[in-house]
């Protein structure tokens, strides 16, 4: 019999997979526990749509940050920040920093979290910073940093 797992079952499967079990163990334990529905037209027509939506929404997603990569490319962000005698940084420069610079002059909205700094950026000059924007897509800035 064909059944539609409903969760994941181990050993059987994981969730809206189609699977082969015997009659009485879906009749027995997958129907009266929940975890399977009969795999008819309806139910498989229900699964295929799904699993469709949901590959739309990845590609919507992936390309609204192909968008933002694109928009970050020729983006200069300036952060000022206040230094000591010897020219060294009060501090260092934080992802924090760059997105609030990010947003305030350039309306582009990125967690910070997703700003990657390699090294604590603690002088002044120019600097290329990796945005993790989606799983496969990257985008680059320049940063400069300068008195205030």
């Amino acid at each position: 019999m064909q059944v539609i797992l409903t969760s994941d079952v181990k050993g059987q499967g994981k969730k809206d997979q189609i699977i082969n079990v015997s009659d009485g163990y879906a009749r027995n334990f997958l129907f009266p526990k929940g975890l399977a529905i009969p795999a008819d037209k309806k139910a498989i027509a229900d699964i295929k749509n799904r699993e469709a939506s949901r590959q739309h929404k990845i590609e919507l997603e992936r390309a609204e940050a192909q968008a933002i990569a694109d928009k970050l490319a020729g983006i200069l962000v300036k952060v000022k920040m206040g230094a000591g005698a010897d020219g060294r940084l009060y501090g260092s420069v934080t992802a924090k920093d760059v997105a609030e610079a990010l947003e305030r002059d350039h309306k582009i909205v990125v967690d910070r979290r997703k700003i990657n700094i390699a090294e604590p950026i603690k002088a002044y000059g120019n600097y290329t910073l990796d945005i993790k924007l989606y799983t496969d897509v990257t985008g680059k800035i320049n940063l400069l940093v300068c008195q205030n």
